[in-house]
């Protein structure tokens, strides 16, 4: 990458683009989530695998249908320059998601990286590659906090 007012703005964009995913996901805001990718890019979710836009519709329908919340939250990304338009970017999630059993509210929490290609086109960092790696999982019930209505509710898109 060229000089270091360059790769600095590369990176705050590049970051941008990560907070952007999850801001997306936990509201359930598919162009958001989108708007993180490239349209030809390819996501491996897992469970999931194919085109970054088609996952954004994917995840977030996913979130309203199973998930009183969600929270995802990321550090650590590190982020490699290959060369001028490309950059390999690992960062680290921790990913809370609230559901229901029979038995009551459950809190599943994921722990792992997202390995990523980003790539910029007609000046835009964007996603074109994505793998979600998994570390360590949990799910705990859980149990009543803060009573309803302590603070307000966080919105979605609907």
């Amino acid at each position: 990458m060229g000089d270091d007012l360059d790769q600095l703005l590369a990176e705050r964009e590049i970051r941008r683009r990560l907070l952007d995913y999850c801001r997306g996901v936990d509201t359930a805001d598919a162009a958001l989530v989108a708007s993180a990718y490239h349209a030809d890019s390819y996501d491996d979710h897992g469970s999931f695998q194919g085109d970054g836009p088609t996952f954004a519709a994917y995840v977030t329908n996913a979130v309203r249908d199973r998930y009183e919340a969600t929270q995802h939250v990321i550090d650590h990304a590190t982020i490699d320059f290959v060369d001028d338009n490309t950059a390999a970017v690992e960062t680290y999630v921790v990913a809370r998601h609230v559901h229901r059993d029979e038995a009551g509210p459950l809190l599943t929490t994921f722990g792992g990286m997202y390995r990523d290609r980003f790539e910029r086109r007609k000046g835009d960092w964007r996603i074109a590659r994505r793998e979600v790696l998994h570390s360590w999982d949990k799910v705990e019930r859980v149990e009543p906090g803060w009573p309803a209505g302590h603070f307000a509710e966080r919105p979605r898109v609907q």
